[in-house]
């Protein structure tokens, strides 16, 4: 049976390619990627398929939400490895707009999202991040009007930021987050991963044993602020440079010092050499 992946780069013949699903009443699921793809978007891949009878993976790296000192133009990009990995998923569709279909000429309108975008965590490190990240899913949403949507739980608050602004602009979707998936030594998989030297790479589990010893001693009863603390000491003494370690509540972001307060989610951003790594763990 030949493969059915079709791969599209402007609006018009992608709205042509799912009118068929429509028509049919084809629940229809949306992945967002900047390509790259490995084990942790397929695991999306699994989990949209399980749920929808089409399956569309965007491949597209965003230029509002990078920095003029960020990573932009070394970004991991293997686009020809990831059209393979799509074809053996038996992903339907692949949405590979450019930069300048997503973004023409007189472009002028950007979401400026608050609430959990404002929570002091990446917003206070990387400012531009989830503005552009709000702007472009907006975007992808609209182009495709999928059913379901899925992002990766390892990036919490842009999960937490999209789903506020789907629910904000009636949005006709449901945004799913899925487990983080981790190398067998807990390393979140990321695509940045690939910048870690040999040697930062068996230093980098660190940040997910400090994520699961704070969740625990917290859930014995222990002070979260006091937990925290001895945590950001012993990520410093490691050779990390630390963003953030906070206890927020799993929701909303904001902060909060008890499981009593509501559902927990412990965050943390840290530099290793070059590399910039990101984790969460729910309490």
């Amino acid at each position: 049976m030949a493969n059915r992946l079709k791969v599209v780069r402007t609006v018009a013949p992608l709205r042509r390619a799912l009118e068929p699903y429509r028509r049919r009443g084809d629940r229809i699921a949306l992945i967002p990627t900047m390509g790259a793809l490995h084990r942790g978007h397929m695991a999306l891949v699994q989990e949209a398929q399980r749920r929808a009878r089409r399956v569309v993976v965007s491949i597209f790296v965003n230029p509002t939400q990078f920095a003029p000192h960020e990573d932009f133009d070394s970004y991991p990009r293997r686009f020809a490895a990831d059209i393979i990995a799509l074809r053996e998923a038996k992903i339907d569709l692949a949405w590979v707009p450019s930069v300048g279909a997503m973004y023409p000429d007189g472009f002028a309108t950007r979401i400026a999202p608050e609430g959990p975008a404002k929570a002091g965590l990446e917003d206070e490190f990387r400012p531009h991040f989830l503005g552009g990240v709000a702007t472009v899913v907006a975007k992808l949403l609209t182009q495709v009007s999928p059913d379901l949507a899925f992002f990766g739980q390892k990036d919490y608050q842009q999960l937490r930021v999209v789903t506020q602004m789907a629910k904000d602009l009636d949005l006709p979707v449901k945004i799913i987050g899925v487990p983080t998936v981790r190398e067998p030594d807990g390393l979140a998989l990321s695509s940045r991963n690939a910048y870690l030297s040999a040697a930062e790479r068996t230093v980098a589990p660190m940040l997910h044993r400090v994520l699961k010893s704070c969740a625990n001693r917290i859930k014995n009863g222990e002070i979260a602020d006091r937990v925290l603390n001895v945590a950001r000491i012993e990520i410093d003494v490691a050779g990390f440079k630390l963003d953030y370690l906070e206890a927020r509540h799993a929701l909303t972001l904001a902060p909060i010092s008890s499981p009593k307060d509501g559902p927990m989610r412990l965050l943390v951003a840290a530099k290793l050499g070059k590399t910039r790594l990101i984790d969460n763990i729910a309490v």
